[in-house]
């Protein structure tokens, strides 16, 4: 961002107002397993206000951290392609007619790509810097439906294939330590995705939160959670596989503290970061060695 726009972008977290297909019945009621009450979105603005509010809202939140005239907005809560092609134009036109706002990242499921919104998307990025943000998870088809992913693999595939073919810049989530999976199958997922070369890729560890089925799940079956030096391990594995090319936006997060069940150890998201640099020096490693070609 800093070499596109000169400057640092900052994110601006954004609550549209949508809702998620995996909620509403058309393919579940309960969301996935460990989705929280805001759709992911615990940090962002409530989705009551409008968008010109909640960015005005979270610029006064980011300055404080940051000073830049550069900004990203950030569409994160439940499902954000997942409405009427009118309404989604409308609330992300908003967005970038707001001051500062240079670009629009949109956090999406890759079953709510339909050719109507893929044209939308394709107007968005030949206006202004865009990328598209799908939730993978994971390509295990029993943890896949462990956690009411409520999609098949080949899903995924057509809507990384529909945004390849506009140029669509696309970054996929995937979570390490999900129930049951070892290490072979979390490093078959980065692999995996690593061959689709996306622009981007986000990375973090499962947060069991409060209110959550998968904090139910964890009470009654006691499912291993990894330890922070397990983490940094399979993550520094990871980089390893993971292309050069691929820009890596997220490696750690952390969950609301008054809802984080486990792992605790998240909420010190620097000490990961700085345990995760100094693995890789040990090692004398790099994201891509690995890699093929």
């Amino acid at each position: 961002m800093k070499d596109f726009f000169g400057e640092k972008a900052i994110k601006l977290s954004i609550d549209g107002g949508f809702t998620c297909p995996n909620r509403d019945g058309t393919v579940g009621n309960k969301g996935c397993i460990f989705c929280s009450e805001r759709g992911s979105g615990d940090f962002n603005s409530e989705g009551c206000k409008t968008i010109s509010e909640q960015i005005h809202e979270q610029k006064q939140i980011m300055s404080k951290k940051w000073k830049s005239s550069t900004y990203i907005a950030y569409f994160q809560s439940y499902t954000n392609t997942y409405d009427t092609v009118e309404n989604l134009r409308k609330k992300f036109y908003d967005a970038l007619n707001c001051e500062g706002i240079k670009g629009i990242a949109i956090a999406t499921r890759p079953d709510c790509i339909s050719e109507e919104v893929l044209e939308l998307l394709d107007e968005l990025n030949k206006n202004t810097f865009l990328w598209v943000e799908l939730g993978l998870q994971t390509i295990n088809n029993n943890t896949a439906k462990l956690i009411r992913r409520g999609y098949s693999l080949d899903v995924f595939d057509k809507a990384m294939n529909m945004l390849k073919d506009k140029n669509i810049r696309t970054v996929i989530h995937l979570i390490m330590g999900l129930p049951g999976e070892d290490r072979e199958q979390m490093l078959k997922s980065i692999s995996y995705v690593s061959a689709l070369k996306p622009w981007g890729v986000k990375i973090h560890m499962l947060h069991i939160l409060q209110n959550t089925d998968l904090a139910w799940y964890y009470r009654n079956t006691h499912f291993n959670v990894m330890s922070q030096e397990e983490y940094v391990n399979i993550i520094c594995d990871s980089l390893e596989l993971l292309g050069e090319d691929i820009v890596i936006h997220r490696l750690t997060g952390d969950g609301k503290k008054s809802d984080l069940i486990e792992p605790r150890w998240t909420l010190n998201k620097l000490k990961v970061l700085s345990d995760i640099d100094k693995e890789l020096k040990e090692r004398n490693s790099r994201q891509g060695k690995y890699a093929p070609l």
